[in-house]
């Protein structure tokens, strides 16, 4: 290997901790402000914050520069930012609830943070343990097997919580399997892609304009778009089946290169969509209340549509302006209950403004460009599709969460990855950054000359 060749790892990794100790700054600094702002004196928490902030972003840095030395060097701080940022708004949440006496509203940043410290733990253990992606391709079919398990499992041993069954109660804990379940799905497809997309490729009719694909070659695609409206119908989780629809979507038009089987994928989700939304109740009421969310704050119409979070997190937004009130200084607990999950945007929203919601939104969409970025740069088909699918998974649930709550489109529900509380969803993103490392490492290396 050539000299260049191998000081290239070591500038990857020293890039890598000046952005790290950047992260820890930012985020050590939010902390700290947060507690100036809202009560006058520094958080009694703020030592244990950060140091747990430098394990966070230490102990990672120093497993990739042993064993994943060409992994990519943004991957891990835009991960570990996201999650301090998280952190923080969390811990501003909690100093408001704590002042409003919320009785449904425990604390969430203490959680949080050892959700963190556990999801990263289970990153590192993955870097450890799986030295070459490529192996999972011998389970997708016993991965897809557990996926579609734990998908159905919240309709029959889930808890309904808010209208929606996606959790699963094990003691005082709960657990979102449908979180990990797009990780599984983006493994099984893309395995299953490499061996079949060569048939799938294969032209059909040409019907206005668009080269449709052969009928019994529709047969994946329709099975996936059944399952995803079986999500929806049961357990009535309109994200986790936007996102497990999409992410096929996405993998197949990857594979195949044919806009037909977009247009096919799209045309079935609005249809599902429309259908489900006027038939189940639940879906329906997030619809009605999405089309009109004043007559929800009103207090108009029946009971299922009486939710004025909708409306609350547009005043919010419209309140923040441009650079928002200021850090502690806004009012989220008009919006209740959600406002440390799938409402937590509307903090940034408020109290940051426009701009701190296009920078979180750009943090989100680098993560994903540097995993795109990964597929692009893989050698391998699988390894292709696989860091093209985990990106687009979290694209499409930042696209649901943002979406819901600015309103573009209906609620979801569904949890902002690394910022809002939840402890599955964090430690399946942190899952997700693992895979991601291990890819981009191993497609360095496949690009490095040897002697």
């Amino acid at each position: 290997m050539t000299f260049a060749a191998l000081a290239q790892a070591p500038n990857r990794r020293r890039t890598e901790a000046r952005l790290l100790a950047f992260v820890v700054a930012i985020a050590v600094f939010g902390y700290a402000y947060t507690g100036l702002s809202m009560t006058g004196r520094l958080p009694g928490g703020l030592p244990g914050f950060s140091v747990s902030m430098v394990f966070v972003a230490l102990v990672p840095h120093l497993v990739l520069r042993r064993f994943a030395p060409r992994a990519d060097p943004l991957i891990l701080p835009l991960a570990t930012l996201l999650t301090g940022i998280g952190l923080v708004l969390l811990h501003r949440l909690d100093l408001t609830y704590a002042q409003t006496r919320h009785p449904k509203i425990a604390e969430a940043a203490s959680g949080q943070l050892v959700w963190t410290v556990i999801g990263v733990a289970v990153c590192i253990v993955i870097l450890l343990v799986l030295r070459d992606h490529r192996i999972l391709q011998r389970y997708i079919y016993l991965m897809m097997a557990v996926a579609l398990v734990l998908l159905m499992a919240p309709a029959f041993f889930g808890a309904d919580m808010y209208g929606a069954k996606r959790w699963i109660l094990l003691g005082p804990l709960s657990l979102q399997p449908g979180e990990f379940v797009k990780i599984m799905i983006s493994v099984f497809f893309a395995g299953y892609l490499t061996v079949n997309r060569d048939a799938l490729a294969l032209a059909g009719r040409r019907v206005m304009g668009v080269q449709l694909p052969p009928g019994r070659q529709l047969g994946p695609i329709f099975t996936i778009w059944v399952i995803s409206l079986l999500v929806l119908i049961f357990e009535r989780d309109l994200g986790t089946s936007l996102i497990f629809f999409g992410v096929f979507v996405i993998m197949l038009y990857m594979a195949t290169g044919r806009t037909s089987w977009v247009v096919c994928g799209l045309l079935m989700a609005v249809v599902g969509a429309a259908v489900v939304g006027s038939l189940e109740p639940h879906v329906h009421g997030r619809v009605t209340a999405w089309l009109d969310p004043m007559r929800a704050f009103t207090k108009q119409g029946r009971a299922e549509l009486m939710s004025d979070q909708l409306a609350q997190a547009l005043f919010s937004f419209g309140s923040g302006g441009i650079s928002g009130t200021g850090l502690g200084q806004g009012h989220p607990e008009l919006i209740g209950f959600a406002g440390n999950s799938d409402f937590i945007l509307t903090t940034v929203g408020e109290e940051l403004g426009l701009a701190g919601v296009m920078a979180v939104l750009m943090l989100y969409v680098l993560l994903a460009q540097r995993g795109l970025r990964v597929g692009l740069t893989a050698r391998d088909p699988f390894s292709k599709l696989l860091a093209v699918g985990l990106a687009g998974a979290l694209l499409l649930q930042v696209f649901v969460v943002s979406g819901g709550v600015t309103g573009l489109i209906p609620l979801t529900g569904k949890a902002l990855p690394f910022l809002a509380k939840g402890g599955s969803s964090l430690v399946a993103n942190w899952v997700m950054v693992a895979v991601l490392l291990r890819i981009s490492d191993h497609a360095q290396r496949r690009r490095e000359p040897v002697r």
